[in-house]
């Protein structure tokens, strides 16, 4: 969270990192970072899970990076079968054993949805990093804004409305990493 939380910062944002719910409220967006498992995760905002859930489909703008991006989903395998906050309809599944896991380090995004506010100014096949063993399936093509090939094409980034969500880490993804906090941020503003 302390990485995440000095890149906003580093862009001029003022973050907070918070569980109470009047800050929430008060917000002018939402941040669901991710290190960790998705059942612990969904257990540790259980007390703002509902709240959250409001926000975002009131039209808060919202980004999930990493776990974030999952907990959104439906459901996940991960830990035995755990229910998310079903933003976004689909399940989050182990990725294949043809593969190294975690997948741990720099990987290229190929746009879908070049036009993405989330993406302005990013090339095709930027550099993003990467840490993760599970990855969103069953997601609807109009969400999908950008794709990652490890042993299986994945959403490296989705978004629908004011929700969008990274499976990599922008924050330790260098200017790539930055120009999407910026973008997010702009988003924000507009």
């Amino acid at each position: 969270m302390r990485s995440i939380f000095n890149a906003f910062k580093k862009l001029g944002a003022e973050p907070v990192i918070t569980n109470n719910h009047s800050l929430i409220k008060q917000s002018d967006a939402l941040i669901l970072p991710g290190v960790g498992a998705f059942k612990d995760a969904i257990t540790n905002i259980a007390s703002i899970e509902k709240l959250l859930t409001e926000e975002i489909l009131n039209g808060k703008p919202v980004l999930g990076i990493c776990l974030g991006l999952q907990i959104m989903f439906t459901e996940s395998v991960e830990g035995g079968l755990n229910k998310g906050m079903n933003i976004f309809k689909g399940k989050i599944l182990r990725l294949p054993e043809n593969v190294k896991t975690p997948h741990i380090g720099w990987n290229t995004i190929k746009l879908i949805d070049p036009g993405n506010p989330l993406v302005e100014g990013l090339p095709d096949s930027s550099y993003f990093y990467f840490v993760h063993s599970y990855y969103a399936t069953g997601v609807n093509i109009e969400f999908l804004i950008a794709e990652t090939e490890y042993g299986v094409v994945f959403p490296s980034i989705i978004g629908l409305k004011n929700v969008f969500a990274t499976q990599f880490h922008p924050e330790k993804s260098g200017d790539n990493g930055l120009k999407i906090i910026s973008n997010f941020i702009k988003y924000i503003k507009r």
